[in-house]
């Protein structure tokens, strides 16, 4: 695969660099306004190549980005300790006026990958401006809050994550919702899990899993400025499965007709990603309370989107 990534600080470089090490791109474009940064960060990933895959990595224009398969977005404002995904609205929609136009204009068949925070209204922000298919058009969403619940739950049970099924549903963010209604293992509801391996999930530590889950990016930020290897690698597991025409079911933020009644809104749900990108959403049977903080969080987003 051919990927342009625009943005080349933390989340743009260590993508770079995931890509190459998993051999998911065989040609990587770094773009930044800071042409320096960018020359450097692809020269010290292109000596990583010979540990992995033999893939090209360089700095480049959106010129470069002529018979991209999928670009993505990731520059933006880094958003600062204490400062809620949200706040970076204002300060990244100017940015990506510029940043959309010009991409799709270069690639017009490529994929539109956003990571860029708020994520969801980014997404929605783009769609808007490139005007290409929803199926196309799609966000980091809950892919790393999804395996940030299932790395915790894999902790809390002695299991790897990998065996664990659980989804983060709704916004990128503080409204997310952990849907632990379906969560499973091995085919088992986690609830049996729980008392098969003697490792009880009581309402306290429901409470402890989905803090850290939701407050992951906090702590991370204010203990080094910003969170990249996370996300770096969700993307690349994005970018994998439409290279490969996986089928892989993935919690991207895309645009949805209804969500619990909210119209016309970007979040995520298990969505199959393959060759055509968002092939298919499936939408998870959730309780009662689960549906009610999902409408919240649409409803939230919605009205963020309107407001640009």
């Amino acid at each position: 695969m051919k990927i342009g990534i625009i943005g080349a600080g933390f989340v743009g470089s260590a993508t770079a660099f995931a890509l190459v090490m998993r051999g998911v791109a065989r040609e990587v474009i770094l773009i930044d306004t800071n042409t320096a940064k960018a020359k450097a960060e692809a020269l010290d990933i292109t000596h990583a190549t010979t540990f992995a895959y033999a893939s090209k990595v360089y700095a480049g224009t959106y010129e470069d980005l002529k018979g991209a398969d999928v670009i993505i977005i990731t520059a933006g404002a880094n958003q600062r300790p204490g400062e809620t995904r949200i706040d970076l609205m204002s300060r990244n929609t100017a940015i990506f006026q510029s940043i959309v136009s010009q991409a799709v204009t270069a690639a017009p068949n490529a994929f539109l990958l956003v990571a860029t925070n708020p994520v969801d209204i980014m997404t929605s922000l783009t769609l808007k401006l490139s005007k290409l298919p929803k199926n196309r058009v799609f966000g980091s969403g809950t892919v790393l809050d999804t395996s940030r619940f299932r790395t915790l739950l894999g902790e809390h049970f002695g299991i790897s994550a990998k065996s664990i099924h659980a989804h983060v549903l709704g916004e990128h963010g503080d409204s997310e919702v952990l849907a632990w209604s379906n969560a499973d293992a091995g085919t088992l509801p986690i609830e049996q899990i729980a008392k098969e391996f003697d490792r009880p999930i009581t309402a306290e530590i429901k409470a402890l899993i989905d803090d850290k889950v939701r407050n992951a990016a906090y702590q991370i930020i204010e203990g080094k400025g910003a969170t990249c290897y996370g996300i770096a690698g969700g993307l690349t597991r994005i970018c994998q499965a439409i290279g490969t025409n996986e089928n892989a079911i993935l919690t991207v933020s895309s645009f949805h007709e209804d969500v619990e009644g909210v119209k016309n809104v970007c979040l995520s749900l298990p969505s199959i990603i393959n060759k055509d990108g968002v092939s298919r959403v499936l939408y998870p049977p959730l309780d009662e309370e689960e549906r009610a903080l999902l409408r919240v969080s649409a409803q939230k987003l919605k009205d963020y989107a309107e407001s640009f």
